[in-house]
């Protein structure tokens, strides 16, 4: 499974819009949605940020 479909998993399975997750994160909807897609991959800082906003680990979303 690819980072972004993991990330989208991680989003729907905590009840979260891609907004909400967004904001959390820091980033914006555009570039979430982007991730999720597939169209781009996350730096690791963004990686961190998104792992934050789960309270997950980064190891556990890849």
């Amino acid at each position: 499974m690819n980072v972004g479909k993991r990330i989208r998993e991680l989003r729907n399975k905590g009840g979260m819009t891609q907004k909400e997750l967004a904001e959390k994160a820091e980033i914006s909807t555009s570039y979430l949605c982007d991730i999720e897609v597939g169209r781009t991959n996350p730096s690791l800082k963004t990686l961190e940020r998104i792992s934050k906003a789960f309270g997950i680990t980064v190891k556990e979303i890849i």
